[in-house]
């Protein structure tokens, strides 16, 4: 027997028809980021699996409806999507495939439906995005899109009610990681005409856009970038502290999360204005090093004494 179905049978997913939708998720998840989803798959506990799986599927079908298209199109995408989804939450069935799991993850976590629905509020914040004008509106960005959306996946990871404490840390993690995403995903965003840097801080370093449009290796380039992705840094670090909010169970999944991304800003740096014409990732040794450290100590966890991917 699979891992992936004793992971699936754990989860209580029974159903044939929920079991392929689950399995088509995971192989879209595992495509977006596959360090993160081995991550999940290696470090996390069993029946929790699918259900973390389930939230991400989520978050990034509802991303790319926010992102791909005329505005007006998306617009019209979400607001369909948001009904559908919503009339699932109150009904506890549906018809579409990223929605199923969805509501099976509802069902074993009473605290992720409320997540869903604040998401579903804030999402329209990304339809609107035509950058910042400041770093006010950066953090206001955080608050109304990047935290709701982290906290579909970290509130799976605090079964009951959720600690004092526990939403800030998430804040800390998710400035750190959306500032690095902003600033390693730079040469893409450019491409499809998208700034992510505040108006203000490139004023304050003396870059332009059209410096950064044309991948230009100067002092000021450098030292902006570097100033953004130290301040990421910063925060990844100062996140640990969640890992003491968590069960000890999922605490390996955290740290190495958090890791990792930790690890991305240390190859964005060393890359420096490369990052405007590609972005960086660790080195592959660094990557499996930090995800068996952390397997080492999930394996206390388990009864099992070893898990396939």
């Amino acid at each position: 027997m699979s891992t992936w179905t004793t992971m699936l049978d754990a989860a209580g997913v029974h159903d044939p028809q929920l079991r392929e939708d689950f399995t088509r998720q995971r192989s879209l998840v595992a495509r977006y980021r596959r360090a993160s989803y081995v991550a999940v798959r290696l470090l996390l506990p069993r029946p929790l699996v699918p259900h973390v799986i389930a939230a991400v599927a989520f978050m990034h079908h509802t991303d790319n409806l926010l992102d791909h298209g005329p505005v007006a199109e998306r617009r019209d995408a979400y607001t369909a999507w948001e009904e559908a989804v919503r009339k699932a939450l109150a009904s506890g069935t549906a018809d579409h495939p990223v929605i199923r799991p969805l509501l099976h993850a509802c069902a074993h976590h009473p605290q992720l439906p409320c997540h869903v629905a604040d998401f579903l509020s804030t999402a329209p914040t990304d339809l609107e995005f035509t950058g910042f004008t400041t770093e006010s509106d950066y953090q206001r960005y955080l608050d109304d899109y990047s935290l709701p959306a982290f906290l579909l996946v970290a509130c799976l990871l605090t079964p009951g009610e959720e600690p004092p404490g526990y939403r800030a840390a998430c804040r800390t993690h998710i400035d750190g990681s959306q500032r690095l995403d902003f600033v390693n995903d730079l040469a893409e965003d450019l491409a499809e005409g998208r700034l992510s840097i505040p108006q203000e801080t490139l004023l304050h370093h003396g870059v332009t856009r059209t410096d950064l449009e044309r991948a230009q290796d100067t002092p000021e380039v450098r030292a902006l970038l570097r100033h953004l992705l130290q301040q990421a840094r910063t925060d990844l670090t100062d996140s640990h502290h969640v890992t003491t909010l968590l069960p000890p169970t999922n605490r390996p999944f955290a740290r190495a999360l958090i890791t990792l991304e930790t690890a991305t800003a240390d190859a964005a740096l060393a890359k420096g204005p490369a990052l405007l014409t590609a972005s960086a990732r660790p080195p592959v040794t660094t990557v499996l090093r930090i995800l068996l450290r952390e397997y080492g100590h999930a394996r206390r966890f388990r009864h099992s004494p070893t898990e396939d991917l």
